[in-house]
């Protein structure tokens, strides 16, 4: 553990805990991607399958805990809740995510650091959480009225993806033999995608105007 690595920890939970402040408080999923919660809840399913048979610590498994409950709660309340699934715009978060699984998978199996079904699913789940945020991407480019909690949402995400790349330079530099280029790679094309959202973000908290992506 250091500074890097807790300080991404804590912006991925703080991006979870803005979108259900975002669903619990106002009764609004406006603006959000089913379709990027629904791979963010197959990315924690898949690579927290050993969350009952390798424990690391209780910092570690809390953390598993907390992502899996909260990515399943957020697509429960988009797709059922009675209030909450009326704010969800299924004609315009047309992506078709599922298109992102079996390629992802795919590679997973052809490139992986140990062809078992554990080591094969946690790569997996690297490879589409690199191109998860895309379906949410697309939306709000789609989306003429981006809403604080969302914009927020967003870059936090990516931000947290920025200090988990700097959670391995540090470790590179003071870790012998530190060296994971699947995770590296992964991680570059991930946050590689959030550049132009933080682009216009930036711009829009500079000028003190709301948050447009170009369609």
């Amino acid at each position: 553990m250091n500074i890097f690595r807790l300080a991404g920890d804590m912006t991925h939970l703080a991006s979870v805990l803005v979108l259900l402040l975002k669903i619990h408080t106002i009764k609004s999923c406006a603006g959000v991607s089913l379709k990027t919660q629904e791979l963010y809840a197959l990315v924690f399913a898949c690579r927290y399958l050993d969350i009952f048979t390798n424990y690391v610590s209780l910092y570690n498994t809390v953390m598993k805990m907390i992502f899996l409950g909260s990515s399943f709660s957020i697509v429960w309340y988009m797709r059922y809740h009675k209030v909450v699934r009326r704010s969800y715009d299924k004609d315009q978060d047309t992506f078709r995510h599922y298109f992102l699984v079996l390629p992802c998978l795919v590679l997973a199996l052809l490139i992986n650091e140990k062809f078992t079904v554990k080591e094969v699913m946690w790569t997996f789940s690297l490879y589409l959480e690199a191109v998860a945020i895309l379906p949410q991407l697309v939306l709000l480019q789609r989306t003429r009225n981006i809403d604080n909690l969302t914009g927020q949402y967003v870059f936090l995400l990516g931000a947290y993806r920025g200090l988990y790349i700097l959670n391995w330079i540090y470790r590179y530099f003071t870790e012998p033999h530190f060296v994971h280029w699947i995770t590296w790679i992964s991680g570059l094309v991930q946050t590689l995608l959030y550049a132009d959202f933080f682009y216009y973000y930036f711009q829009s908290w500079k000028n003190n105007q709301k948050l447009h992506l170009p369609a």
